[in-house]
């Protein structure tokens, strides 16, 4: 694996990097994706919210 330049982005905030939406996060994204297939997404509001939480700390309006 790379070591994630290609998951970066410019942000508008000083011209910092910020992880592409698809790289930000994953931890709380496996396992929000894994409960949604498991056991759909009425029983996984906790990781859902979990990994919303998580974006909006890299700047994701979500």
């Amino acid at each position: 694996m790379s070591d994630g330049e290609g998951c970066l982005i410019s942000s508008k905030d000083n011209d910092l990097k910020k992880p592409k939406p698809c790289c930000a996060c994953p931890e709380t994204k496996k396992a929000r994706d894994e409960c949604m297939i498991l056991f759909g997404e009425e029983h996984c509001g906790e990781l859902i919210e979990a990994h919303k939480k998580c974006m909006r700390q890299y700047g994701y309006e979500v």
